[in-house]
């Protein structure tokens, strides 16, 4: 059988009998003491039992209060913590966020992000999806992901992005290469030596090829790498040069490489917060993706601040 006793109502119950007073609870409740008597005689009618013995002096309540006391307190107390779970999650303090990244950036970008964000939100749990861009901008798309952290999605994709970096290419070589002493390479030096290119299906692939394309370069490549971390195992064997972003690097950390800017032309891997077009992000996404967006200007201030 339901009983359609209100929070309100017992709170009003709890507040008696932690008083023995109806003054005193009135007052603990900011109401007339008019007022609350009803209050409690609504809770008798509905529960069909009389929850205080009361005369002009004393308050006490009854074998059926006794019973309904512990009860109404556990039901209070369940509320208030729930509610205070939903004030967490409204908050973004509170929930799971699932994210798909490029292998680079999560490596680079996430760790120290999830690790700030939960110095302030512990109870917020993550889960990470690695893959090249195509895999990142699916899940997103399918709502697999809350969001993707990758390159700028092209115009035709109902997706949208929120620019945090440019992140620039630079030439991989084995540190004993002459060209590993050079301040900056141009992208021509690819036609003169092995080329090691990343597949097609990364997000490296279409960006390299522009820049050949700018330069009017014929390039072939010598072989084709399946992740960063074979492309500096290549190079390493003296199998050729590949171009890197820089964000890629913490993927491909050998001693016996050195990196060196690549010019003419200067290119640049464009990363950002991918999101759904249509899809409001839960409050907690949302803190985060700023969280981020916080981070890279930050990075981006303190850079500029030392080149001035």
């Amino acid at each position: 059988m339901r009983v359609d006793i209100t929070l309100q109502q017992l709170e009003a119950f709890v507040e008696v009998a932690k008083t023995t007073n109806f003054r005193a609870a009135a007052q603990a409740l900011h109401v007339s003491q008019p007022a609350l008597s009803r209050t409690v005689r609504i809770v008798e009618d509905l529960v069909g039992a009389r929850l205080f013995d009361r005369d002009t002096r004393h308050v006490e309540l009854t074998p059926a209060g006794r019973e309904l006391l512990p009860i109404a307190l556990r039901i209070l107390e369940n509320f208030n913590s729930s509610f205070s779970e939903l004030s967490q999650f409204l908050e973004g303090r509170s929930g799971h966020l699932t994210i798909a990244a490029l292998p680079s950036t999560g490596v680079a970008l996430l760790p120290g992000a999830i690790a700030e964000f939960r110095q302030q939100h512990p109870q917020v749990q993550f889960s990470l999806i690695e893959g090249p861009a195509e895999a990142v901008r699916a899940a997103v798309d399918e709502g697999r992901a809350d969001f993707g952290l990758s390159v700028r999605p092209g115009t035709h994709e109902p997706l949208l992005y929120r620019h945090l970096r440019d992140d620039p290419f630079v030439l991989l070589c084995r540190r004993d290469d002459p060209l590993a002493a050079r301040a900056s390479v141009s992208w021509s030096v690819f036609a003169t030596r092995p080329f090691i290119a990343s597949s097609f299906q990364s997000s490296i692939r279409p960006i390299t090829d522009a820049a050949f394309l700018q330069r009017g370069l014929q390039v072939q490549p010598a072989l084709e790498y399946p992740s960063v971390a074979v492309a500096g195992a290549l190079v390493a064997a003296g199998l050729g040069l590949t171009a890197l972003p820089r964000l890629a690097l913490q993927l491909s950390q050998n001693d016996e490489l050195a990196t060196v800017p690549l010019r003419r032309p200067l290119m640049s891997r464009p990363i950002g917060l991918v999101t759904r077009a249509g899809r409001s992000p839960s409050p907690v996404g949302r803190a985060f993706m700023d969280l981020l967006h916080r981070r890279e200007s930050s990075r981006a201030d303190r850079r500029t601040a030392a080149a001035a």
